[in-house]
């Protein structure tokens, strides 16, 4: 199948990469447009975007990874948009690989990192975590949930627009809403090179983000899913706890009462959560086919 591609790379003080990665995508004759988000640079990298053929969004102040993703992709014109990051890591010879599963019938494939380009062993361990918490929730074997370097159709990305946050958790709420969508996520192993310059992400500040990205899983993709086990182990404490108190002294503590009330209070929290979330999604499913029908007219 023909396809017109954008790539889209958000770009943050990474003027060592980026003129090397858009010259070497450029090289390749496989894209239709190359967008770059400058997000509140202070180095040269916007210079160096605007002296290349590419487009160029800038923000006047740094408002996230997701923010320059989504700003990119709101003015993308192709079938299909590639994300990649500016930091050189992502080489350009990859895209084909992603692109190639793309024509197989896959609505997003995503580059799979391997465990040596992990960039530490905190890294590597959050990630192994992501994966398994969201290969448990879906039912799907999930390779990389954290990876920048996709390729997605993009009518079905737009679905999912005013769901993503402006940090670094963008693939992961995208992934899951897919998943929960329906669409099919294809998985492609990728080499990864070692950055150029510093990484923006902080172990303290962003490794707290990333530890709500677990709780964020459960309830993007199926809150239910969290919820009924926390509620079936609590009542298992009380019930242990009322058996040992039985027949050890003969009676019943308000402490296993109050677990059993917990677990119902619980249980019926996620419940409420699983119908909220089933709206929210036909809601933004239906906002974006206004959208569709007011352009079409």
């Amino acid at each position: 199948m023909t396809y017109n591609i954008s790539v889209i790379i958000p770009c943050k003080n990474e003027a060592q990469s980026i003129g090397s990665l858009i010259t070497d995508i450029i090289n390749l004759n496989l894209v239709d447009e190359i967008i770059v988000v400058d997000d509140g640079s202070t180095d040269d990298s916007y210079q160096i975007i605007s002296e290349l053929d590419v487009k160029c969004v800038r923000h006047i102040y740094s408002k996230g990874n997701g923010a320059s993703i989504k700003a990119g992709a709101r003015i993308a014109k192709g079938d299909i948009i590639v994300f990649m990051d500016a930091d050189g890591q992502h080489q350009a010879k990859s895209i084909a690989q992603l692109l190639e599963k793309i024509n197989e019938g896959f609505d997003m494939v995503v580059g799979a990192r391997s465990s040596i380009a992990q960039a530490s062993k905190t890294r590597l361990l959050g990630n192994k975590i992501y994966n398994r918490l969201a290969s448990l929730i879906t039912g799907h074997k999930v390779l990389d949930l954290t990876s920048g370097f996709r390729a997605v159709k993009r009518s079905k990305f737009l679905e999912f627009l005013a769901l993503l946050p402006n940090g670094f958790s963008y693939p992961t709420t995208i992934t899951m809403a897919f998943f929960r969508s329906g669409y099919s996520i294809n998985y492609t192993n990728i080499d990864v090179i070692e950055r150029k310059g510093d990484s923006h992400i902080s172990i303290i500040k962003d490794g707290i983000k990333f530890l709500l990205i677990i709780f964020k899983v459960g309830t993007l993709y199926s809150p239910l899913k969290i919820y009924a086990p926390l509620s079936g182990s609590i009542f298992l404490m009380g019930l242990s706890y009322y058996l040992y108190i039985y027949f050890t002294y003969g009676r019943f503590t308000n402490m296993s009462l109050l677990l059993f009330v917990t677990a119902i209070f619980v249980f019926i929290f996620g419940l409420i959560s699983e119908q909220i979330t089933t709206l929210i999604y036909l809601n933004i499913k239906d906002h974006h086919s206004d959208e569709i029908s007011n352009n079409e007219k």
